[in-house]
């Protein structure tokens, strides 16, 4: 009775199995044998049907094995049926898959092909009904076109520092921007010009954050020395210090709409300040190591940091707590930036750039392709998203795409290393049209877009390349004139020249990057002759 039992328990989820090819080729088998030479149970055999490719059992503890005392049992048939028809619908759509065809169809159909496959009517089940619902053909997935940007260019380097710069900011009336740098000193510049407008000092090590104020003249500065300092621009002085970070302060934002101050520091956490009173008003713990970045916005969540312990922690500022952990990203994350206009906001780490949507921190798309560390994000209202690195490229981004449409690998200022490139902060002033950069040559390098620069879109046939202008619509079809590409273009943007219709020709040379297969689109920018 207990090996019964046991039996029924340990084998009572094991169905028809289909039978392998060899054990149909199989010669006769032993007159002890209670399957067929097709491998099939015999006619008469019991009711109790046996299953092959299962070992055989001795009847009972004790007992040797032998042809008599061997036991190789299933359940009956209507027994397996009730099991299929109690499970899950999914398992059971897969069961019945397994046990549609019955002991008498398969000796019908034994020579057929449905031997290795599942009948017909299985298949309907396992597709929902449908049997053609698996031959339905995918549409193959498609890029989304990026939006055109004009290319950026450098117009203007200002040195000044004595050390790397390590942090920038723009004042809310866009007449001047304020640098911290590893010389100790906050520097004061004026857009227009990039002439020196004040330095103040009273750090004791590299400043590593400022911030301007919209709501109040005042300026805030953190600094590896522990200290975050509250400066009054119409008296250029101190007047208000925060005490309570345990070692070095590495960014600083303030709230758009309340004063509070929000740090963060080497000691894995980030410090919410009220600005009048100084009061610590939370402490927001959670991360494992370095809080290297912090951002702070009006709507949920209204603070966002960002650690080198490859985490992003998403807070509720009312109860001082964690809103949401973001653990997509596999290493430290340096730079996070809040989009203008939309609820979204993007994370810089060596791994890649991803973008989130608030206020949950859904995953959106990831931006891959800048292999180095990225130590700042900075985005405009156009969707230009611009990453900078400690090998001092830029790379700017097309937002909603997530195209990488130019890289900028600027020359440092003569007298330094190759090595001192890298990238620290970078920032857009208010107007959007200058991208203002701190970096490891001392140097604060301005950039602004490329007003002679001509969109194309480069269409390739065959050996014939169709340039198509995107303001005017015009095609202009090049061809091959000894072994160089020829480009004869007529186009409106020719014609606001002094002459009514200027013939340009470009000289395109067929090389690898060209070549249709591996083609990009690139900038040509328009020349003056």
């Amino acid at each position: 009775m207990k090996m019964a039992v046991k039996m029924r328990a340990e084998y009572k989820p094991v169905l028809h199995m289909p039978v392998l090819k060899e054990g149909r080729e199989r010669g006769p088998l032993h007159a002890s044998d209670p399957y067929g030479p097709l491998g099939y149970p015999l006619s008469d055999a019991s009711p109790d049907y046996l299953v092959t490719g299962t070992h055989p059992y001795p009847s009972a503890p004790g007992v040797a094995l032998t042809a008599d005392t061997q036991m190789q049992k299933m359940p009956s048939e209507a027994g397996v049926h009730s099991m299929a028809l109690a499970l899950p619908p999914a398992q059971a759509r897969q069961e019945a898959s397994r046990t549609a065809a019955s002991v008498a169809e398969i000796h019908r159909h034994a020579g057929a092909a449905e031997r290795s496959h599942p009948p017909l009517h299985a298949l309907s089940l396992m597709e929902g009904g449908t049997k053609s619902s698996a031959l339905v053909p995918r549409k193959a997935p498609t890029m989304p076109k990026p939006q055109w940007h004009p290319p950026w260019k450098l117009y203007r380097v200002i040195s000044g520092h004595l050390g790397w710069v390590r942090s920038i900011a723009v004042e809310p009336g866009n007449q001047w921007f304020v640098t911290g740098s590893a010389d100790r000193t906050i520097k004061i510049w004026d857009l227009a010009s990039g002439k020196l407008k004040l330095s103040l000092t009273g750090h004791i090590s590299t400043v590593r954050g400022v911030a301007v104020s919209t709501r109040s003249p005042y300026l805030f500065s953190c600094g590896e020395d522990k200290q975050v300092k509250c400066w009054d621009l119409e008296y250029n002085k101190v007047i208000r210090h925060y005490h309570g970070h345990l070692s070095a302060v590495y960014d600083i934002d303030l709230h758009p709409t309340i004063d509070v101050l929000v740090t963060c520091s080497r000691d894995a956490s980030a410090r919410v300040w009220d600005i009048r009173s100084k009061a610590n008003v939370h402490t927001l713990s959670g991360h494992t190591n370095t809080v290297a970045t912090v951002k702070c916005q009006s709507a949920e969540p209204q603070v966002v940091t960002g650690s080198h312990d490859t985490t992003i922690r998403l807070w509720d500022l009312v109860a001082g707590k964690t809103r949401a952990t973001l653990t997509n990203h596999k290493k430290s994350v340096r730079a996070l930036v809040l989009h203008p206009r939309q609820y979204t906001f993007a994370s810089g780490s060596p791994d890649n750039i991803k973008q989130w949507k608030c206020p949950d921190g859904n995953f959106i798309q990831n931006l891959s392709g800048h292999n180095a560390i990225i130590n700042t994000l900075a985005v405009n209202s156009d969707g230009v998203l611009v990453s900078g690195a400690d090998n001092g490229t830029i790379h700017m981004w097309d937002w909603r795409t997530g195209y990488n449409f130019q890289r900028i690998h600027a020359a440092v200022q003569p007298g330094s290393l190759d090595s001192e490139s890298g990238i620290f902060a970078c920032v857009f002033d208010q107007s959007e049209s200058r991208l203002i950069t701190a970096e490891a040559d001392k140097t604060i390098k301005v950039y602004k877009e490329d007003d002679t620069a001509v969109s194309y879109c480069l269409l390739f046939y065959s050996k014939l390349l169709m340039i198509k202008c995107v303001d005017c619509e015009m095609f202009i079809i090049e061809r091959f004139v000894r072994w160089k590409r020829i480009a004869l273009m007529f186009c409106c943007k020719f014609t606001k020249l002094r002459f009514s219709l200027k013939l340009v020709f470009f000289v395109f040379f067929q090389t690898e990057e060209s070549h249709p297969v591996n083609w990009k689109p690139e900038i040509l920018k328009r020349k003056r002759f």
